[in-house]
């Protein structure tokens, strides 16, 4: 299966389970593929063809500024959610990363794949 990747896509998101998480949007990044089938695109060159790479940021940016999740697991099944409601996708990945959450790493991080059934 054809795959199209965004990686390090920055989006801002009310997220976190402590109080102090809680006042103010945070950074998150999030890295997504897509499973698609892109033969026509690499066929005709035509971008209606294909997955239009800044509607799907816009769709994850959206999903990440109206989120009141506490958890990213939760945040990243609301984006995977849209993805699939959104865009002709037969799978997908999203890795969502905190980073500078923890005082003793760079980064935190989850994954959650789908599949269309």
């Amino acid at each position: 299966m054809d795959k199209v990747i965004i990686e390090g896509l920055q989006v801002q998101s009310l997220i976190g389970v402590y109080d102090w998480e809680r006042t103010a949007r945070r950074p998150l990044l999030v890295d997504v593929t897509l499973e698609v089938d892109l033969a026509a695109a690499a066929a005709t060159d035509d971008v209606r063809d294909t997955i239009d790479y800044a509607s799907v940021a816009d769709t994850l940016e959206r999903v990440a500024l109206k989120s009141q999740f506490f958890l990213l697991e939760a945040l990243a099944g609301a984006m995977l959610e849209a993805l699939f409601t959104d865009f002709a996708v037969q799978g997908a990945t999203v890795k969502l990363s905190k980073p500078d959450i923890l005082p003793n790493a760079a980064n935190v991080a989850i994954q959650l794949s789908r599949r269309k059934h």
